[in-house]
């Protein structure tokens, strides 16, 4: 059977000349070529929609923001500022009138940061909450000029002997705290935080912080291998932390949590100091040694990221938002010219 009428033989009724022939066949490698051609086309636009796809998925896979911990090993909130649990505990705590001690000590050289402090933490440190700062100071006059406070918000200045030098603060703090827990505060809060003065609130430090037992995250070790921790390793020091001891490094410059469970810390730690020096053994982060040392046998129930306790180094964890920046270490992160800059 002829594949067209142009095809078909000369013989028969009707002849055909050879150039229409010859045009038949033609026409008809046309209409194959472009059926053909047609299928192809095809085939590429879906081998070109699979390869968009895949090229989508991978350069998802390339932007997509490696996951923020939420939560401890534990099962403790990690908490940041403003993800949704922390705004969500910000209001359902916001109208409840909690009365809550932020406590300084705040003697010798350490008198130059009191009135940054204050005044910063009277913008972002729990503005909805009813406020004491316990100024614990061998200089009173260093509060002078008074300072402003907002409604609920009051200064306590308690008196303590002058201690000289930070090697012998570091034996007297904690002790001092406990006592000043034990003796007046336990009866006037019910959540103390501790911090250090030579520090400045940049950012809101709202209700999210408020737990049992509030320990904060070291800037320059989150993230960190565990073998990076400077934990202490003398093992006739009270601080001492085996190898295989220890989730996280915690820095001094914040802790805080219920009155009680503060007051145990603090005596705790205290008495952990007062035996090593004892023993003429000195740890080799001071009082940052025996808070980590502590927190290991008594896990924080609610850990804070290194938002709230950050400064400007190398080695810094790069976070969404700063809300409290230490002074002192930044300028412990300054070479020798930044350090004269800025009067470290």
């Amino acid at each position: 059977m002829a594949l067209c009428p142009f095809c078909k033989p000369s013989a028969g009724p009707v002849k055909k000349t050879q150039i229409q022939i010859l045009l038949g066949c033609f026409l008809l490698f046309l209409i194959m070529y472009f059926l053909n051609a047609y299928k192809i086309s095809g085939s590429f636009k879906s081998l070109e929609k699979e390869r968009l796809g895949i090229v989508k998925d991978v350069t998802g896979i390339k932007v997509a923001q490696p996951q923020i911990p939420q939560v401890t090993p534990w099962g403790a909130p990690l908490v940041w500022g403003d993800n949704h649990k922390s705004l969500w505990r910000r209001d359902k705590l916001m109208e409840k009138g909690i009365r809550i001690g932020l406590l300084v000590l705040v003697v010798g050289t350490y008198a130059q940061f009191v009135h940054r402090f204050l005044t910063s933490a009277e913008t972002y440190f729990l503005p909805d909450q009813i406020v004491t700062y316990y100024i614990l100071t061998d200089n009173p006059r260093s509060l002078d000029p008074a300072i402003e406070l907002g409604p609920e918000r009051q200064i306590q200045v308690i008196a303590v002997a002058e201690v000289p030098g930070w090697d012998r603060l570091y034996h007297r703090r904690m002790a001092v705290v406990a006592d000043v827990i034990r003796n007046k505060v336990r009866s006037e809060v019910e959540y103390i935080f501790c911090a250090d003065v030579d520090q400045v609130f940049v950012g809101p430090v709202g209700e999210e912080i408020l737990g049992d037992l509030v320990a904060t995250l070291h800037p320059e070790l989150f993230g960190m291998p565990r073998s990076s921790f400077p934990y202490e390793a003398t093992e006739e020091s009270s601080a001492y932390v085996e190898e295989n001891e220890g989730d996280y490094y915690y820095t001094s410059e914040l802790c805080g949590g219920s009155v009680s469970e503060v007051y145990k810390l603090a005596r705790t730690c205290s008495l952990l100091i007062l035996q090593d020096s004892a023993n003429k053994v000195t740890a080799r982060g001071l009082e940052e040694s025996y808070l980590n040392r502590y927190l290991i046998d008594h896990r924080p129930t609610r850990v804070l990221s290194p938002e709230y306790s950050w400064w400007d180094s190398a080695l810094a964890a790069r976070v969404p938002h700063q809300r409290l920046i230490s002074i002192g270490r930044q300028c412990e992160a300054f070479d020798v010219q930044k350090r004269e800059q800025h009067k470290c």
